[in-house]
């Protein structure tokens, strides 16, 4: 059985002016939104960020909604860049779903009507309810849930990480100097 196509919520080297969102990123995208991920924190690693579920955090990133036509290929890329491989247990980093907050949209697409491929569903698949959310709800100040992939800390190294690493307190890559 193949990955649903989500979106990606990324929080580190993959956001916007990061270095990996330039190799990876830029030109394969529909939108770019800031969201953020509640139930985790972040914690710094060398040179690159691990998001570690953790109840009560959050941590800030933007959703990623990819071309439809550079979707299978972005995905295993994402996944190699990561290390990530279903099952491994040496992975750094798990792929998981879930919900995501959107906060506000990018290029004229802050009230969630639309992503560029006609459905208005804010997923980019062609298959939408046309009431551009998502999944069918927004939230007060325009703020929408959306599922997505996010690649968090493997189990080890989360262990790791909550027992010796260093945590960003605000939960912003962008803010952690």
């Amino acid at each position: 059985m193949s990955a649903p196509e989500l979106p990606f919520f990324v929080y580190g080297t993959l956001r916007p002016g990061e270095v990996n969102h330039d190799l990876l990123l830029r030109g394969r995208t529909l939108r770019e939104e800031p969201a953020r991920l509640s139930g985790a924190v972040l914690y710094q690693g060398p040179g690159y960020p691990y998001a570690v579920e953790e109840p009560g955090g959050t941590v800030a990133g933007e959703l990623v909604t990819p071309l439809p036509r550079a979707y299978a290929r972005l995905l295993a890329e994402l996944d190699r860049l990561e290390e990530y491989v279903p099952g491994d247990p040496r992975n750094l980093y798990e792929r998981v779903e879930r919900e995501v907050a959107v906060t506000g949209g990018r290029d004229g697409d802050r009230d969630g009507s639309g992503d560029g491929d006609g459905d208005g569903d804010g997923d980019g698949d062609g298959s939408g309810d046309g009431d551009g959310d998502g999944d069918g709800a927004v939230l007060r100040g325009g703020v929408r849930p959306v599922r997505a992939w996010v690649y968090v800390a493997a189990p080890a190294v989360a262990d790791r990480l909550r027992a010796r690493g260093k945590l960003i307190e605000s939960g912003d890559w962008h803010t952690r100097r």
